[in-house]
């Protein structure tokens, strides 16, 4: 319609009617006539072009409408799919928008105790007596956490035949010893450098009352490392309001008693003509307080080794808060009559963990290459057939059976 009215504006004023004005005005007719023609001009390449775009649109609108009915799929599937491609987009923009704006700033600020490893500040002339070592110390209060560095040790005492050691350092907090942390060992020398940190999570009102404790080993594989000395370091003697970094002789280690870590007991029960051993967890007394309050949180764990590779492992539930747990679980496996002389059961009792790693209070291992009641109770168990019997063992330290393991199992 807007179209068709604006088409026959034009020629009513374009008619006749300019003659006449010519004659009499001769300036109105040169005047009006530009204007008019050009506003009819406009008009209609504006109209002409608001047209064309319209039947763009409609074709544009005609043809998709086409193409969705051609899709295989209710109109309702068409909405849903669409909402769920809007929601998508939507979610991206936000993430993105999110990501920009709320960007945590990095935290650039290096661990205190760290600038201990630079070896151009260190001076090897405080050493004495054929030991002595350099750790570096620093405590974040944000963190609650205790730095220590191991650097280095220097003119360690000889503890090989052929005039060296194997070394490494063994770091914890007394009384609790319950995280303890080693450095990688050096072979063949007597001045080792580790530039090794280890952190112990400690609040700071509490680290007055500990003492840490620094132990250089000779490594030996095949039996128990030899301790060259130690320093202990009692806490509330030192200022960690900056970080610290010297040496400090090596000091005799003093011969203790091996700590106790607990009891378990056991029973065993071997079925020849089945080929069927079981193993049965039935409870511990007295075991190590692993926790803060004094308690742990015990389970075990049963491995099975043939020749030195393990071919099952089981595990007990965790008894919580208590050092005298019961369990009185059993666990079968299925060992030909042959190859029971082959076997060793290892039983590791552990204090469970939430949050970091699980720390082992204490191991056994049973089996015809063990020891005393270890190698007693196997004996037993082979020589009753089809009855349980039941033995108490004393748990020990899992590096020392661990290193009798792996010497039993050696290549020869």
């Amino acid at each position: 319609m807007k179209w068709n009215l604006f088409k026959k504006k034009p020629e009513a004023i374009v008619g006749p009617e300019p003659t006449g004005l010519g004659a009499t005005h001769p300036t109105s007719s040169l005047t009006m006539a530009p204007t008019t023609a050009l506003s009819t001009t406009a008009d209609n390449s504006t109209e002409s072009g608001g047209s064309s775009m319209d039947d763009l649109f409609e074709k544009i609108k005609s043809k998709f409408l086409n193409e969705i009915e051609t899709i295989p799929l209710p109109p309702w599937a068409l909405i849903a799919i669409a909402v769920v491609a809007a929601l998508l987009i939507v979610t991206c923009c936000f993430c993105i928008i999110k990501k920009c704006c709320c960007k945590k700033k990095k935290n650039k600020k290096g661990k205190k105790g760290k600038d201990g490893f630079n070896m151009k500040n260190m001076q090897g002339g405080d050493v004495r007596k054929g030991t002595g070592g350099s750790e570096g110390l620093g405590h974040e209060d944000h963190e609650t956490a205790l730095t220590v560095g191991i650097l280095q040790c220097a003119d360690l005492i000889s503890m090989d035949s052929g005039g060296t050691s194997d070394p490494y350092v063994k770091v914890f907090l007394l009384p609790d010893k319950k995280k303890k942390f080693d450095t990688k060992v050096h072979k063949k020398t007597l001045n080792p450098v580790f530039n090794e940190t280890f952190v112990f999570k400690v609040p700071y009102q509490e680290l007055g009352g500990k003492t840490l404790v620094m132990s250089v080993y000779d490594y030996d594989r095949f039996s128990k490392h030899d301790i060259i000395g130690e320093l202990k370091l009692p806490m509330n003697t030192v200022d960690l309001g900056q970080p610290i970094e010297e040496w400090k002789d090596l000091e005799s280690a003093e011969k203790e008693e091996p700590e106790k870590l607990g009891d378990i007991c056991i029973s065993l029960r071997y079925v020849p003509t089945a080929g069927k051993l079981t193993v049965c967890i039935l409870e511990a007394k007295n075991l190590k307080k692993m926790d803060v309050g004094g308690l742990s949180d015990p389970y075990v764990k049963i491995q099975l080794l043939q020749n030195g590779k393990r071919l099952k492992k089981k595990k007990t539930t965790v008894k919580k808060n208590t050092l005298n747990p019961y369990y009185n679980e059993s666990f079968s496996f299925e060992i030909p009559l042959e190859q029971m002389q082959k076997i060793l059961v290892v039983v590791t009792v552990f204090d469970y963990d939430k949050i970091g790693k699980n720390d082992a209070i204490g191991k056994i291992f049973i089996g015809s290459k063990g020891t005393g009641t270890e190698l007693k109770h196997w004996s037993d168990m082979l020589a009753n057939p089809r009855r349980p019997i039941a033995q108490w063992h004393t748990l020990k330290e899992e590096e020392d059976i661990d290193a009798t393991l792996a010497s039993l199992f050696a290549k020869k």
